[in-house]
C-alpha cells in the first residue's frame, strides 16, 4: 500500500509539472516513468518470469504490454500523449490487488481462526517433575497437565479435576461444556477453570486438533465446479483476446492508415480483456463460504462440495445419535428363566469389550461385572448382536435375527424401545428394554430442510421396526427403513440416488461405507471421530442437524454471489469491449472494467464470509 500512494503522489506531482512546463515527449516520458515503476516493477517482473516461464498470456503480461503501449502510443505520429493514462491503469491494476490480497487474508483469517486450537506447548509429567515440551513430543499414555486458560494440546481421559471447556473453535457454539474424572477431553479446547490431569490417548499428530487442521488446510484445494469453469474459461478466453487485440490495433490500421487510433483501441481492449474479476473473485468467493462455514463448526472438506449441497433433494438420516440423542439407558428387564439381576449380569459380561452405544448402557444397568466370571468365544455379528461363553454357557444377547440364528424362541415386547434378547445355549432367557431419546434439535432441523427445498427425508436404521416407525412418526419423515445391516443401507441410498443428489447423515463410524456412497456424506456428533473425519465430506463438529440446512443455505449463498460476480465481470467487459471497438471507450472505462470490477467482485465475493 505504501508503493501505491507514494506512485500516486508521484503521479500527481507529475501531470502539475506537465501542465505547467514546455517540455518534449521525451522528458515527460522519463518523468511519468517514476510513479509507473514505483508501482509497476512487481508487475513488469511477474511479466518477465512468466515469459521465461512459457506462461505469457497471464494479467501481469497483459497489463504490462497494455500499459508499456499505452507509454509509447505519444510518439507515432499525430497521436496523443497517454503518459498520464498509462500510470494510472498500472496504478489501479496494483491497487485491485491489494484488495484482493486483503480480501484473500479475510477469508484465511475466517478459517485461520481454528489455527488457534492447535497448542504450542504441554506440561507432562516425567518422574516427579513437571516438564513444559511441544506437544509432538508427548506419547500416548502419558499424563498431561492443562492449566486454566491453557488449551488441551492432546486427545485423552481426564484422572484428577473438574472444570469447563470452551468448545467454540471446535463446534461453533459458545456454551461451555463440564468435564470431570473419567470423562474423554479432546485437543483444541480450552480449559475454563479448574486444573485437569489428563492421560493421553492420542500422539499429538493424530489428536482431534490436528485432523480438523488438516481438513481444513486441503479443503480450498477441492476445486468447485464454477471454479474450474473459470480456469478452463481463462485459459481460452485470454488467448481469444489477445489475437482479437492485435486484429483491432492492426487490420484497420493496414486499412485506414489511423495507426494511433487502433493502436489505441487496441491498448483498451486489452486492458479491458484481463480476466482478473473472475480468476479473482470466484474461488475467493468459495474460499470465504468455507471460512464462514467453518466459524459455524461446518467443516465442509472442499469447495466442489458446495455445488452438490447446493442441489439436495433427498436427505437420508441415520437414527441413533443422529436424530435420537445416542444415550441409552435400561428402561425394563423382562426375565424369563432367570431373575433380572441375572439377565442384566450375563448381558453385560457378553457386552463388556463393545463400544456400541447399546452395550455401554447395559454395562452402565449392571456396573458390577467385574467379578470371578470367565468369558471367552466372543463372536461379534454386525447387525445381529454378540455371542460369548460365560462360565461355560453359550450367551447369545442381540436382536430378534440373532435370536433366530441360535434357534431361541423369542417374542416381540409390547413397550417401545430397543428390544435386546438373551439366550443361554440356545433356550430363550428373556429381553431387555432400551430406551433413547429423540433430540431436541431433530424436529426444527427437517422443518428447515423441507423450507429450503429437501425434497425428500428418510431414516435407514438397524433398529427394530416398531421403534423406528415411533421415531419416523413423530418427526414426520418421508421414508423410514429398519432392520437393516450396513450393506442394507447401502442398497437403499444406491435406490434414492436415482431419485436426485443425496446426502446421508450418520456418525461416521458404524456407517462408513454408506456416508462413502452417498453424493454427501454428512457426519453428525463427529468431534473427536477418527472414522468421521475420514469417511465423510462435511463434518458437523456438534451433534445438531439443524447444521445440515446451514450448511445447504451457506452453499447456496455462495454459489450465488459466484453466478453475480461472473455476470458482473463478463457484462460489463463485453460492454466496454465493445464500446472500445467503436471508438467510443476510453482509458478510464477500460481501467474500470478491468481494474474496478475486480474491486467490486472482490467486495462481493467478501460477502460469502457472513455465513
Amino acid at each position: 500500500m505504501v508503493k501505491i500512494l507514494l506512485a500516486a503522489a508521484l503521479l500527481a506531482a507529475a501531470v502539475i509539472v506537465e501542465k505547467k512546463t514546455d517540455w518534449t515527449t521525451w522528458q515527460y516520458l522519463l518523468l511519468y516513468l517514476i510513479p509507473y515503476l514505483v508501482v509497476g516493477w512487481d508487475t513488469l517482473k511477474e511479466a518477465a518470469e512468466g515469459l521465461f516461464h512459457g506462461e505469457a498470456l497471464s494479467e501481469d503480461f497483459l497489463m504490462s504490454v497494455a500499459t508499456i503501449g499505452a507509454l509509447c502510443i505519444g510518439f507515432l505520429p499525430g497521436a496523443e500523449t497517454q503518459f498520464p493514462e498509462a500510470v494510472f491503469v498500472m496504478l489501479f491494476f496494483q491497487l485491485g490487488e491489494w484488495f484482493e490480497e486483503k480480501a484473500e487474508g479475510n477469508s484465511r483469517r475466517s478459517i485461520s481462526h481454528l489455527m488457534d486450537i492447535r497448542p504450542d506447548s504441554a506440561h507432562v509429567e516425567r518422574g516427579k517433575e513437571l516438564q513444559t515440551v511441544h506437544p509432538e513430543e508427548v506419547n500416548p499414555g502419558e499424563v498431561i497437565v492443562v492449566q486454566p486458560g491453557e488449551k488441551v494440546p492432546m486427545d485423552g481421559v481426564v484422572l484428577e479435576g473438574q472444570s469447563s471447556l470452551d468448545t467454540v473453535a471446535l463446534t461453533g457454539e459458545s456454551v461451555p461444556r463440564s468435564v470431570r474424572e473419567g470423562d474423554e477431553i479432546l485437543s483444541g479446547c480450552v480449559n475454563q477453570s479448574g486444573v485437569l490431569r489428563v492421560k493421553t490417548t492420542k500422539a499429538f499428530g493424530e489428536s482431534t486438533a490436528s485432523k480438523i487442521l488438516d481438513l481444513v488446510e486441503n479443503a480450498a484445494g477441492n476445486k468447485s465446479r464454477s471454479e474450474r469453469f473459470i480456469t478452463r474459461f481463462a485459459r481460452i478466453y485470454t488467448p481469444i483476446v489477445v489475437v482479437l487485440a492485435v486484429l483491432v490495433a492492426v487490420g484497420p490500421g493496414l486499412i485506414t492508415g489511423q495507426w494511433a487510433t487502433w493502436i489505441y483501441r487496441g491498448l483498451l481492449f486489452l486492458v479491458v480483456s484481463c480476466p482478473c474479476a473472475l480468476v479473482i473473485s470466484v474461488p475467493l468467493t468459495f474460499f470465504g463460504g468455507l471460512g464462514g462455514a467453518s466459524k459455524k463448526g461446518i467443516l465442509i472438506k472442499g469447495a466442489n462440495l458446495m455445488d452438490k449441497l447446493a442441489k439436495l433433494q433427498t436427505v437420508v438420516f441415520d437414527k441413533t445419535g443422529t436424530l435420537t440423542e445416542g444415550v441409552f439407558e435400561v428402561s425394563a428387564v423382562h426375565p424369563e428363566v432367570i431373575d433380572q439381576q441375572e439377565l442384566l449380569h450375563l448381558a453385560a459380561h457378553v457386552e463388556r469389550h463393545s463400544t456400541h452405544p447399546i452395550a455401554v448402557a447395559l454395562r452402565n444397568a449392571y456396573p458390577r461385572e467385574q467379578d470371578a466370571c470367565t468369558i471367552g468365544n466372543v463372536e461379534e455379528t454386525a447387525g445381529h448382536g454378540i455371542i460369548a461363553t460365560v462360565n461355560g454357557k453359550k450367551v447369545a444377547v442381540g436382536n430378534a435375527k440373532l435370536m433366530e440364528k441360535v434357534g431361541a424362541a423369542w417374542h416381540p415386547c409390547h413397550q417401545e424401545g430397543t428390544i435386546i434378547h438373551v439366550a443361554i445355549d440356545g433356550v430363550y432367557a428373556g429381553h431387555i428394554v432400551i430406551s433413547d431419546r429423540i433430540k431436541a434439535d431433530a424436529a426444527p432441523a427437517l422443518e428447515a430442510l423441507k423450507a429450503a427445498g429437501v425434497k425428500k427425508t428418510v431414516m435407514l436404521t438397524g433398529d427394530q421396526e416398531s421403534v423406528a416407525a415411533t421415531v419416523a412418526k413423530q418427526l414426520q419423515l418421508d421414508e423410514c427403513h429398519a432392520q437393516l445391516l450396513p450393506a442394507d443401507k447401502v442398497t437403499e441410498v444406491e435406490r434414492l440416488l436415482r431419485e436426485g443428489t443425496l446426502a446421508f447423515v450418520g456418525d461416521g463410524i458404524n456407517d462408513a461405507p454408506v456416508l462413502t456412497r452417498a453424493d454427501v456424506g454428512i457426519a453428525m456428533g463427529a468431534l473427536g471421530s477418527d472414522a468421521a473425519i475420514e469417511a465423510a465430506d462435511v463434518v458437523l463438529m456438534d451433534d445438531k442437524p439443524s447444521k445440515i440446512a446451514a450448511a445447504v443455505r451457506i452453499a447456496r449463498r455462495t454459489l450465488r454471489i459466484a453466478k453475480e460476480n461472473i455476470w458482473l465481470a463478463v457484462g460489463i467487459k463485453v460492454a466496454v469491449l465493445v464500446l472500445a471497438t467503436l471508438g467510443l471507450a476510453t482509458m478510464w472505462m477500460a481501467v474500470f472494467a478491468d481494474v474496478g470490477v475486480t474491486v467490486l467482485a472482490v467486495l462481493n465475493a467478501m460477502r460469502a464470509l457472513k455465513a
